[in-house]
């Protein structure tokens, strides 16, 4: 039709190149690019190659425990740590993540939890940096000019 922008299709999402079986622990940083898929744990932050077009599923049985920088993140399982999706974030049933969540974009299905913040993110650059990005804060204070506290009084 006249007018309408054609969708990139998502990526698929039954392709993998890492599994991180139920039986395996991990402890340190992940840095990935391409398909993971968590069905064990891992202690550390794990983290896309900036750029890519990465996804990270965490299924049911699958725990991580430190914060997720990727664009595409789909979660049925346990998170404990800050999520940063770029992308898209797909929170499934059985999802549990206790920290902030970042995304720009979510589906978030019926019985999923987050015990902390859903921040919603228009731009995506930033989200992927390295160094455990934060949102801008709203106002600041510049030392020095000795107005500590809009009171509206002089």
């Amino acid at each position: 039709m006249l007018g309408k922008k054609k969708q990139k299709p998502r990526r698929p999402t039954g392709h993998f190149d890492t599994l991180i079986s139920s039986r395996t622990t991990v402890e340190g940083d992940m840095h990935f690019s391409g398909g993971l898929h968590v069905d064990g744990r891992v202690r550390g932050k794990v983290v896309a190659e900036e750029g890519s077009d990465a996804v990270l599923r965490v299924s049911e049985v699958g725990e991580i425990t430190g914060d997720i920088v990727a664009p595409h993140v789909i979660i049925n399982g346990t998170v404990h740590g800050d999520v940063y999706a770029s992308a898209h974030l797909e929170l499934a049933a059985k999802a549990a993540i206790n920290g902030n969540v970042y995304y720009n974009l979510i589906e978030m299905a019926m019985g999923a939890s987050v015990n902390g913040n859903l921040v919603h993110q228009r731009e995506p650059v930033g989200l992927l940096a390295s160094d455990h990005p934060r949102p801008a804060p709203a106002t600041s204070i510049e030392e020095g000019d000795g107005d500590t506290a809009p009171s509206g009084k002089e």
